[in-house]
């Protein structure tokens, strides 16, 4: 990996406000030149510039990282493993479980786990809907379609008084009020991902009683 690419991540991470050691910085810069070498027959991402994936992926995912709260916690829809990796690395005494359904995408992550030594990340190939290894202290997703597909498909897996993080774009103010009658709605975080010109925002949710 070219030194640039180091010296951008740990300028986005120090940004960030997000404290990651050598260690750290050193396995994320491994889980990237996995995507980027399982990326071209596996089509993990459409990003494709090593730069635009420290941003985009790495420094997006881990932005999140001063809101999430939990012990346990589950990233649904994880696909190339966004953000669970990122978040995997940067706390390894919390326990994270990284579900999808595609096959491709839960083999890359197989060999990300092994390679990287990520004893604190489980994958699961399952359906959301069918998969019943919870309760979760936290439900992340950065790629559900709306909040009410997150909700109705997820709350199974929520223990009592557990956060949904849902990472969007644009402040999903429709989508917030969709689930007003089922969710609490505790907070949502503006995002600044160091490089990215655009919107980001994390909306915080519990069930309601």
């Amino acid at each position: 990996m070219e030194p640039a690419i180091g010296s951008q991540l740990a300028r986005g991470c120090e940004r960030l406000g997000v404290v990651s050691g050598e260690g750290s910085q050193r396995q994320l810069l491994a889980y990237l030149a996995l995507m980027i070498k399982w990326n071209r027959a596996y089509n993990l991402t459409a990003v494709r510039d090593p730069q635009q994936m420290v941003t985009r992926h790495l420094l997006d995912s881990l932005s999140i990282a001063p809101y999430v709260s939990g012990q346990r916690l589950i990233d649904v829809g994880t696909g190339g493993g966004l953000p669970g990796v990122p978040l995997s690395i940067l706390f390894p005494d919390r326990e994270f479980h990284l579900l999808d359904s595609n096959g491709k995408k839960t083999r890359f992550l197989f060999q990300v786990k092994t390679a990287l030594g990520l004893d604190n990340m489980t994958v699961h190939q399952a359906r959301v809907e069918s998969f019943d290894q919870g309760p979760f202290d936290a439900v992340l997703s950065r790629a559900f379609a709306s909040l009410e597909d997150m909700v109705t498909g997820c709350q199974h897996l929520l223990a009592p008084g557990g956060h949904f993080f849902a990472m969007k774009g644009a402040y999903p103010e429709a989508e917030i009020a969709a689930v007003a009658d089922r969710c609490q709605l505790q907070a949502v975080h503006p995002l600044e991902v160091p490089g990215l010109g655009e919107q980001r925002h994390l909306v915080d949710m519990t069930l309601r009683d």
